[in-house]
């Protein structure tokens, strides 16, 4: 598994290359995946392809063990049917993909400027392998992709799972993390979350190497895994920060000299730095900040807030945290949090440590994350499925361990059957019943920000030699004409277009005249007299 997201990383810093020096052309992106991806296989899987193949042994005498992967087909199936459909969600419609296709439209990475797509500058190792999957089709290959990164989540932790329990148990930690709402639904987007899960789990198992090993050498693979899950997403240099801390106290613990520790402190530092440097570089080159728009003048993410709870709203923001989110997780994590009190100190030393990791992962998102969701602990929840699994080894008493049983399994076939219901949106258009056109008409929000050219008068009347300035758009992705967003205009930029949705035009164009007006997308467009 350490191969595979070596080779994520890589292909993803290949596809930031090629765009930092122009190379952006869907030939040239074809053909250095097929090359590279070919030489990967060669190096690193050719041997071992049909071992990986049968990771997970059947034992078709273990009927709840073929249950429980019954449980998981049908939910991958489920997540499946919903990845190939449209792309409908909101953050991929306005900066996961909408940030890939104009740098695959304009053959290069480069600084946007304004109060829109202010991302452009961070770290974006999802989003490069999107620019990949949009230069061989549209948005179905990245949400394919995103889809892939909770497979891959699963089957690591399952591996991890199996250094601590026994095949079923194992399994049903994977279920458990699958079953999640929040997973479901992150699985038919072209979100990131299930990637940065991917890697938070390879950062624990390289953490767990590290403390069975205790070199230098694991050090730095745990930096190189951590600075991956920060090139996913920047929020996790909280993982960063949590995973020095355990390095310290275990090497405090273990009586190392100050030297030594600082060697491995450091060792995770710099090489989770190195993997994020080109992006920081780049970011400090184009807007004069490595981490842009954060630390500078830019007005962005002022929801986001440190927010320090009073006693009083712990008890509910706990309930809100678990059962009240938009995208909520299990109740199972809920529940047996009080179990783990209970059985705390039967755990072994990295069980214990693997609870602190999750108890600060979730302490920062509690506390920084203004507004909360839970795709954003999404990635601690392989970590937390484990745990679950691991007390549930320790009990004694074979009907509170047939209890819990039925209980996972019960939330999981209802988390199933909602899933379903959901997706079901999805499987005219997939089966080709009906349109793409007709299904993103009748599903996006265009009150909230999407865009769509519902009737075709864009595609027919806006020709490529045009320019259609926007005011009032927010998720750009479905914009099909040559467009400048009233954000990141210029004052040597040209148009010959005015485009408004849900709003009116600036006084300033007073004399441009209204041409056309969709009642359903709220757009408004101009030309002038």
């Amino acid at each position: 598994m350490f191969k595979i997201a070596y080779s994520i990383g890589a292909f993803s810093l290949l596809i930031f290359t090629l765009g930092v020096f122009g190379l952006l052309y869907k030939n040239i992106i074809i053909a250095s995946t097929i090359v590279y991806w070919i030489a990967i296989f060669f190096l690193f899987f050719k041997n071992s392809f049909i071992k990986n193949l049968t990771i997970i042994k059947l034992n078709y005498k273990d009927t709840f063990f073929v249950v429980l992967l019954t449980l998981l087909f049908i939910q991958i199936i489920i997540n499946f049917i919903g990845a190939l459909g449209p792309e409908i969600a909101f953050d991929a419609l306005w900066y996961h993909l909408t940030l890939p296709k104009i740098f695959l439209e304009s053959h290069k990475i480069f600084h946007i400027p304004g109060n829109l797509l202010y991302y452009s500058d961070l770290p974006k190792l999802v989003e490069m392998l999107y620019i990949a999957g949009l230069s061989l089709g549209n948005e179905i290959l990245p949400k394919l992709t995103h889809f892939s990164f909770g497979l891959l989540t699963m089957i690591s932790m399952y591996l991890l799972a199996r250094k601590f329990v026994n095949r079923r148990y194992a399994l049903l930690s994977a279920v458990i993390f699958y079953s999640n709402l929040v997973v479901g639904w992150e699985s038919i987007t072209a979100y990131v979350d299930l990637a940065r899960a991917f890697f938070e789990v390879m950062s624990f198992w390289a953490f767990i190497d590290w403390y069975e090993n205790k070199t230098i050498n694991r050090a730095l693979i745990l930096g190189l895994m951590i600075g991956f899950s920060v090139s996913v997403k920047l929020v996790s240099l909280s993982s960063l920060f949590i995973f020095l801390s355990l390095v310290i106290f275990v090497s405090i613990r273990s009586k190392y000299k100050y030297q030594l520790i600082l060697k491995h402190i450091l060792s995770v530092a710099v090489s989770c730095l190195i993997v994020i440097l080109p992006w920081l570089v780049f970011s400090f080159l184009k807007s004069g900040y490595f981490l842009y728009p954060y630390f500078s003048n830019a007005n962005v993410d002022a929801g986001k807030v440190f927010v320090l709870p009073g006693l009083l709203s712990i008890p509910g923001d706990l309930y809100k945290m678990f059962l009240g989110l938009n995208d909520p997780l299990s109740p199972i994590y809920l529940i047996f949090i009080p179990l783990i009190f209970i059985n705390f100190k039967k755990y072994n030393s990295l069980i214990k440590l693997m609870t602190a990791y999750v108890f600060f992962s979730f302490l920062f998102w509690f506390l920084t994350q203004q507004p909360r969701g839970g795709r954003f602990l999404v990635p601690f929840l392989p970590a937390f499925s484990l745990i679950i699994v691991y007390t549930i080894s320790l009990i004694k008493d074979k009907a509170l361990i047939r209890i819990s049983y039925v209980i996972i399994i019960f939330l999981a076939v209802l988390s199933f059957f909602y899933r379903a219901v959901a997706n079901y949106k999805f499987v005219p258009v997939v089966l080709g019943l009906e349109s793409k056109s007709t299904f993103l008409t009748k599903n996006l929000n265009f009150n909230f920000g999407d865009f769509y050219d519902t009737d075709g008068y864009f595609k027919s009347h806006i020709k490529n030699t045009d320019t259609v300035l926007l005011y009032g758009f927010h998720n750009l992705y479905y914009v099909d004409f040559p467009f400048i967003d009233s954000s990141f205009l210029k004052g040597k930029d040209k148009f010959n277009y005015i485009a408004v949705q849900n709003g009116e035009i600036p006084k300033s164009f007073s004399n441009w005249q209204m041409i056309y007006y969709n009642n359903l997308s709220k757009v408004k467009l101009y030309s002038k007299l």
